[in-house]
């Protein structure tokens, strides 16, 4: 089952992100305390997966993601998708595309990440998100049709 592995916040803009055990998601802001949050911004949240991270060599966090996940398929989500956190119910806004920041960790990460960075999310249920929560995935009725119908074309 997916779960929570790191939470983080951004304090300060080009600092370190501080790794907390639990975090309050926010409705419309993201995670209370973080300046990543914008009201009504498609990036309130970013989701990204140890196992990509893994694979570039990087630490949670590294990539500003404010949570890091396990065991999730993040081929799998789509925009729109919901899931439900702890406490919270978070929506995939969209893709995170990476930005020039990237190549400050180390040089030509920007171009290694298109299509990998993860998800951004915003809010729709304020809760309490703690390291080892489970994820647990919904989507609309609508997504999930579509979703069955494009596995559908893959196994032909």
């Amino acid at each position: 089952m997916p779960e929570v592995t790191h939470l983080f916040l951004c304090r300060i803009h080009r600092f370190p992100m501080e790794e907390v055990e639990e975090a309050l998601a926010t409705p419309s802001q993201g995670f209370k305390g973080c300046i990543h949050g914008r009201p009504r911004s498609h990036r309130q949240i970013l989701l990204m997966d140890s196992e990509t991270l893994g694979r570039f060599g990087l630490a949670p966090g590294a990539v500003k993601e404010n949570i890091t996940t396990s065991g999730m398929d993040f081929q799998a989500l789509a925009t729109g998708m919901r899931m439900r956190i702890g406490e919270a119910v978070l929506e995939i806004s969209g893709p995170c595309h990476p930005c020039p920041r990237m190549d400050d960790i180390r040089q030509g990460l920007q171009e290694e990440l298109k299509g990998q960075r993860g998800w951004l999310c915003r809010v729709l249920q304020e809760g309490t998100i703690r390291r080892g929560d489970a994820i647990a995935l919904t989507a609309p009725s609508d997504m999930v049709r579509a979703a069955e119908s494009r596995d559908e074309v893959l196994k032909t």
